[in-house]
Order: structure tokens, then sequence, then C-alpha cells
């Protein structure tokens, strides 16, 4: 079974990991830390910022602040460049857009973090109604970045890949997070 997490087989042999499934993943982990951010600002609608919405809020941060911020450097790295080079001019455009979404991402992120980290540390320093918005704005710019990604893109770079590649890269993104889970914390 090649998968993200490997082979089921017991020997020495180095899983493999492709590339895509990787990022198909991540996708779908996204579209599930964008449901906690939802279940949180429910919660926080209706119980207020208890134990559980501090709980969600730091599971929300975990991810749009570590996986997702990766997730958009795979990208940058393996996927777009090629497309960005295609004849194409709707794949070139594609590309584009979700570039300058990447930077849209991070700056409504960067917007969010501070409320979520307050909800997170159990600060009551959080604006309900900014927190509402901006996550508003976030989830519908994230579910259309992936719709296009997932339609469009993705599609498009698998039909270019040579032989080994999504291998390849699969390998240079699990390194890559190896690598950073194994750094020390300061």
């Amino acid at each position: 079974m090649n998968s993200i997490h490997g082979s089921t087989s017991t020997s020495d042999a180095p899983a493999t990991i492709h590339g895509f499934d990787v990022l198909d993943a991540c996708h779908r982990q996204t579209l599930f830390a964008l449901g906690k951010l939802s279940a949180l600002i429910s919660r926080l609608s209706t119980v207020g910022p208890d134990a559980d919405a501090r709980v969600l809020a730091s599971e929300v941060v975990g991810h749009f602040s570590t996986t997702a911020r990766q997730h958009h450097l795979d990208e940058e790295q393996h996927v777009f460049p090629r497309l960005a080079a295609s004849t194409d001019p709707d794949v070139v455009q594609a590309v584009l857009r979700l570039r300058q979404d990447h930077g849209w991402l991070e700056q409504d992120w960067m917007e969010l973090l501070p409320q979520l980290d307050a909800v997170a540390h159990g600060y009551v320093g959080f604006n309900l109604d900014e927190l509402r918005q901006g996550a508003a704005v976030f989830t519908a710019l994230s579910h259309d970045h992936i719709a296009l990604e997932e339609s469009c893109i993705y599609p498009q770079a698998r039909a270019r890949l040579g032989p080994g590649e999504d291998s390849a890269m699969g390998r240079e993104m699990a390194a890559r997070r190896s690598a950073r889970q194994c750094q020390p914390s300061r």
C-alpha cells in the first residue's frame, strides 16, 4: 500500500511517500481544521471561552501556523514552478491566482491569530465579532483555493510529472518535515 503513511510491509525498505498524497491529505486536514474553526465560533457564541473552546482554538492555531504554512511552501516549490512556465494561459493565470491567495491567506491568518491565541490561552481579550468576520473571509478563501488546486492545478501538475518525480517530491517533503520536528524547542 503506497500512501502518505507508507507501506504496511515489515521489511526494512523505506516507505514510499507520494508528494500529491501528502498535499491531498493536507487539504483534508485543512478542511477539518476549518470545521473546527466554525465549531469554535459557534461555541464562543453560545457557551463562551470554556476549556473546550480553548482546546479547539489551540488545535486551529496549531494547524494553520505549521501544517498549512508548510503545505503552501510545498506547493510553491514543487507544484507551481513548472505550471507557471506553461504555454496554457489558463493554467498560468490559475497559478498566479493561487500564489496571490497564499499571500492573502497568510495575511488573513495573521489577523485571526491574535484572537485565536487569546482564546487558546484563556484570555478574554478577543473580539467575537471580529473573529467571526475574519474566520468567514479566511474560510471562504481557503475553500475556493483548495477547489481550484484540486480541480485544475493538481491534475495539470500530476500530468507533467516524470517517472519517480512524485516519490522524490514526497521524500523531500517528508525529510523537511522530519528535520523541522527534530529541531530543539527554544
